[in-house]
């Protein structure tokens, strides 16, 4: 009993951070020309966007793998392909034949939308064939379903069969309600679509604004065109479509019905509301052709000194994966493919960087005189741009189980503009690895920040979420955003510009202007901070009340040692 009583006992960290000289040694490795060099190979024509079971994505792991196992590492994937260095994440790929327009009829009158311009539909699953007739339209509100904030958008309705209209986001009137203006997962769209599936609705289609989703309908266009991939082995309830409309276009399907958007959307805020049908039909017939792929998370370990320590694990990881290229014809990524375009989405902030970190990271524990108590995963991790698909792979099927989990330490996308007085930390407050990234932000002389783009439900659009789900708390920082030497609002600025003009676009590229230098800072924090978790004798927690808490207890009351 004396291992599973450590684990609960509270972690403790000191209030003052001060590295050893050999740490800083160690994290003195992380250097701009480190970061640049990993991120400019993976971002490369060469590797084609590295789309899930794609020869870009081989090329990916290939990379990653030769550079864990040249700094000493072991493979972390217990019998798996290339010597246990792989684990298959067994993908379904689904390449929707959009049709090209949708009609919605109301007693003789009709609205056409055109596709990739007024809406976007793929396959709810990974059958050739899928098809619904004069499903009629129900508009739900925000779709959600949360006792625990006494709210149902339901409210019993009868919605099998029909074609929900959801609102993107959740409700923000309230304050005391749903964190206010701060997105919860309820705020998603991969709630949307599962909850629209376990009610029994044919499709849903959630109505895309700038605000609601934290980006523009472009990203739309590329994300969800092209082919789509799921994890080969679910099996929940599914939906015959998913889809996203323009704000103008559901204006549009509402007003054939005799309705106001506006006058709904202000109905759905309150708790109150229950859906109302509109009385406007689809009929939509999907085919699509499906294949099965593979891709893989790469796993390296190196492995604790401690004797009874080494068995829990710090989790680092970054998504390799990102959108491939842009296939010729009607339903392409951003249209048709016109010659001379530029049909490559190098995804080099969105992740190359991310990896580029975790290498880094990397190369500086394994220059430590002596490993850390615990072991230390590295998880360069499959397909996050399709639903954060490896990591969720990756919790089901965890080397070390869910209660020998640490922390997870996840990056996804870089600092690119310089040196920051600010770092972010996005799902502050939800343990207690704010003191942790408090005390080395501290000796930085920076300050932690909450989330600084709340609306946009940054902390369940990444790994550490998957995680999360199973119990296992972390740290996800992003940009800081009061740049030293630039005036105030400069940081939000270029932030909102590189996500309008380059966020899941082919202009996510590499390039030698960027100023690293907080970058570095930035990975040199989380450095410090991984190896300090990896240190404490006890596990960090989750705040009292949090939304993951019941799955750490129950992962720590079931754990035994591997």
């Amino acid at each position: 009993m004396k291992f599973i009583c450590i684990v609960f006992l509270s972690f403790a960290v000191p209030q003052s951070f001060q590295p050893t000289e050999a740490e800083r040694r160690a994290a003195s490795l992380i250097t701009q020309d480190v970061l640049r060099a990993h991120t400019r190979f993976l971002a490369s024509d060469l590797l084609e966007g590295r789309g899930p079971g794609s020869r870009g994505d081989s090329l990916a792991q290939a990379y990653i793998l030769s550079q864990l196992q040249a700094l000493g590492l072991k493979p972390g994937a217990r019998g798996g392909p290339e010597g246990g260095w792989l684990q298959p994440v067994p993908l379904v790929g689904v390449s929707t034949h959009q049709p090209r327009e949708a009609v919605f009829l109301r007693t003789g009158e009709r609205v056409s939308l055109k596709q990739h311009d007024d809406f976007i539909v793929s396959a709810g699953a990974p059958r050739p064939q899928l098809a619904f007739q004069d499903a009629e339209i129900v508009f739900v509100g925000y779709g959600i379903q949360a006792p625990e904030h006494g709210w149902d958008d339901f409210k019993g309705a009868d919605v099998r069969g029909k074609v929900l209209l959801v609102l993107n986001n959740d409700p923000a009137r309230d304050p005391r309600l749903f964190a206010g203006e701060t997105r919860l997962y309820y705020g998603r769209w991969d709630y949307k679509y599962e909850k629209a599936a376990e009610v029994g609705a044919a499709a849903a289609l959630i109505i895309h604004t700038t605000p609601s989703a934290g980006y523009p309908w472009q990203v739309v266009q590329t994300s969800w065109s092209g082919e789509q991939f799921e994890l080969r082995s679910e099996s929940a309830r599914r939906l015959a479509a998913k889809g996203w409309l323009t704000e103008d276009a559901a204006r549009r399907v509402v007003l054939l019905a005799g309705k106001d958007l506006d006058q709904l959307r202000q109905a759905a805020e309150g708790r109150d509301f229950r859906p109302v049908p509109l009385g406007v039909r689809l009929s939509l017939e999907l085919a699509s052709t499906i294949r099965d792929v593979t891709s893989a998370n790469v796993l390296g370990v190196l492995e604790g000194s401690d004797p009874e320590l080494k068995h829990e694990a710090v989790l680092v990881t970054a998504h390799h994966d990102h959108l491939g290229m842009e296939e010729i014809g009607p339903g392409a990524k951003g249209g048709a493919g016109a010659v001379g375009v530029d049909r490559i989405y190098n995804g080099a902030v969105d992740n190359a960087s991310g990896v580029a970190v975790l290498l880094a990271m990397a190369r500086a524990f394994t220059a430590l005189p002596a490993a850390p108590s615990r072991s230390i995963l590295f998880a360069a991790v499959a397909a996050e741009e399709q639903g954060l698909l490896g990591s969720a792979h990756l919790a089901a099927h965890p080397p070390f189980g869910a209660g020998h989990l640490a922390a997870i330490v996840n990056m996804d996308g870089i600092n690119i503009w310089g040196r920051t007085r600010d770092v972010t930390f996005v799902g502050l407050g939800k343990s207690d690895l704010d003191l942790v990234v408090q005390a080395v932000a501290a000796w930085q002389g920076r300050v932690v920040k909450p989330d600084q783009f709340p609306d946009r439900g940054f902390f369940y659009r990444s790994d550490q979420f998957s995680l999360a789900r199973i119990g296992v708390p972390g740290i996800y920082l992003d940009t800081g955003t009061d740049f030293i030497g630039r005036p105030a609002g400069w940081g939000k600025e270029q932030a909102e510009a590189w996500e309008r003009e380059h966020y899941h676009q082919p202009s996510d590229e590499y390039s030698d202007s960027w100023d690293l230098s907080g970058a570095v800072e930035d990975a040199q924090l989380l450095f410090y901070a991984a190896l300090r978790v990896a240190q404490a004798r006890a596990m960090p927690r989750w705040t009292p009340g949090d939304e993951f808490e019941a799955a750490r207890k129950a992962a720590l009351e079931a754990r035994g040692r591997p």
